[in-house]
């Protein structure tokens, strides 16, 4: 039961990141995000992804790895100036089309 719970935790905080990073590839508006809350985010998924590694534990790498790509990556965002950021979502969505 505890794997159980662990794992709709995971899911449920790795999936929390997914339409926040996908709003900015679309509108390209990182105006409302906060640096400072996403400095402490990627600082804290990074801790954890440590602490999961050094524990052997697998289910927090692999949850705490993909909440720290998408935290960083919104973060990186946050902080492009805007022809970084419309180049980025550009290539992004290329992709993306590319796909459909």
């Amino acid at each position: 039961m505890l794997t159980v719970i662990g794992g709709l935790a995971a899911i449920c905080s790795t999936a929390s990141f997914a339409p926040q990073a996908w709003k900015i590839i679309k509108t390209r508006d990182t105006s409302s995000i906060s640096v400072g809350m996403y400095v402490l985010t990627v600082a804290g998924f990074t801790l954890w992804f440590c602490y999961g590694l050094a524990k052997g534990e697998w289910p927090l790498v692999a949850s705490n790895g993909v909440c720290l790509a998408l935290s960083a990556f919104i973060l990186l965002l946050k902080c492009l100036p805007q022809e970084k950021k419309d180049a980025v979502s550009d290539a992004i969505q290329s992709k993306v089309d590319d796909m459909t």
